[in-house]
């Protein structure tokens, strides 16, 4: 399995996640193409190499028409001033401007201007959001992430300061780097193939910041919220280091680990810069590589019986459920009392994750209680490779049983590009990978 293990010891912003993906290998000129899709008028996006206590790091951000209007991202969020100007959000790692005055000479940038398809308003609230993303073109599982990350910031927001969902609103201006964040961090890691996210303790920073409410401590109210359920500390460093885009990334796609995972094999290490200069290098530092869970051991399979449910809430149960680190969901038919066609939701788990796999299946279904059970397991190792066809480039997903390959599948997704951009057939496509991979690693 294809994952990355990250390692927030400067803390974790939006930004720098999508600065370090970058330095990961995917292609800057991709994301910008992508972002293009989302319709979101003028903007510029900086790519350069920065170097953070002798670390050289890859420096993302997001340049607005008017950046002096660019103080609030979240209407119940707070102003900060670093060096005379406004931050985008809650700290250093986020966007901040400083660096502007000379980004010609040394950054990398791309001008995006089009006429935005959707009405400008002073605010924006999550329904407004969520319209942006779901008009987008891009991929509907990009959608579905995105707005979930945009979700949890949303009610978080809304928890701390008493308010519902929909008052929270979010700047005009703000809010495009932040959907830019949020939205390319997810298509930067579907680019990369990742199965799978693991982060270490997240350093938030501490001390207080000044706000519009006045002193603020460290993390700030809606960042603590977010990092319920994920491991994290103050540090000695007295900045704020963790913002909540960042937070929120963590706590929809992330499962927090107290150290690097037992069975992970890196083969890649890359860095995301913030923008202060600190004692300590201001990066978040992703490893890339595969993990293999423990063949063996106990784990468990919590289960429901729902027969009152929207059936077009599965799909997005069982993403969340896989997010929040399930081992697998599935869904079985059943008929229960009186009946009625109902279905089975079963979650393969480890023993660690029970409870927070039990509030979401409590929370995002209409089943009243879960009921689980212990078994124990034992699986083939999967590894991964790619293969090249005329038509292009196909991930590969293979089997091993002692020392032997047992079974080999084909990146679905690879094999429909190539099929709907070659006129061939999506079957003969898969054929002709399956074909290609046996021949390579034998």
């Amino acid at each position: 399995m294809k994952v990355i293990y990250i390692e927030a010891f400067a803390g974790i912003s939006g930004n720098m996640l999508l600065g370090a993906l970058i330095d990961a290998g995917v292609p800057f000129d991709h994301l910008a193409s992508e972002m293009k899709k989302l319709h979101l008028g003028e903007y510029e996006l900086i790519n350069k190499r920065v170097n953070k206590c002798g670390i050289d790091a890859n420096y993302f951000n997001v340049l607005l028409p008017d950046e002096h209007q660019h103080d609030v991202t979240i209407w119940h969020q707070h102003e900060h001033t670093h060096a005379g100007h406004h931050h985008h959000e809650h700290g250093d790692t986020e966007h901040n401007y400083e660096h502007h005055s000379d980004c010609a000479q040394h950054c990398h940038q791309v001008k995006v201007s089009e006429d935005p398809v959707h009405h400008h308003h002073e605010h924006r609230n999550l329904h407004d959001i969520a319209h942006i993303i779901a008009h987008s073109d891009l991929h509907d599982k990009i959608k579905m992430q995105s707005l979930q990350v945009f979700t949890a910031l949303a009610e978080a927001e809304a928890k701390v300061h008493g308010k519902t969902v929909d008052e929270v609103h979010f700047h005009e201006v703000g809010a495009i780097d932040t959907i830019i964040d949020i939205a390319g961090c997810v298509l930067a890691l579907e680019y990369l193939g990742v199965e799978k996210i693991f982060v270490s303790n997240i350093h938030t920073g501490s001390g207080f910041v000044n706000c519009a409410h006045g002193l603020m401590p460290v993390p700030a109210p809606a960042t603590a919220e977010l990092l319920q359920g994920l491991q994290h500390s103050h540090g000695k460093i007295e900045k704020e280091l963790t913002t909540p885009t960042g937070a929120a990334l963590m706590k929809v796609l992330a499962v927090s680990t107290k150290d690097i995972p037992q069975g992970f094999s890196g083969s890649k290490i890359a860095y995301g810069a913030g923008t202060w200069d600190l004692e300590i290098p201001n990066v978040l530092r992703i490893s890339i590589g595969e993990w293999e869970a423990e063949a063996g051991g106990e784990l468990l399979v919590a289960e429901c019986n729902i027969d009152d449910m929207n059936g077009e809430l599965y799909p997005y149960v069982q993403e969340r459920l896989l997010q929040a680190g399930a081992l697998d969901c599935w869904l079985t038919p059943i008929i229960m009392k009186k009946g009625r066609p109902a279905q089975t939701l079963s979650v393969l788990l480890d023993p660690q994750n029970l409870d927070q796999l039990t509030d979401i299946l409590l929370t995002e279904t209409t089943s009243l209680g879960v009921r689980y059970y212990s078994v124990h397991r034992h699986i083939n190792y999967r590894k991964f490779t790619t293969v090249s066809l005329p038509e292009g480039e196909v991930r590969i997903k293979y089997a091993q049983m002692a020392g032997k390959i047992v079974n080999i599948a084909p990146e679905f997704e690879d094999c429909k590009v190539l099929a709907l951009k070659s006129g061939r057939s999506l079957k003969t496509i898969m054929q002709a990978a399956a074909a290609a991979a046996e021949a390579q690693l034998e």
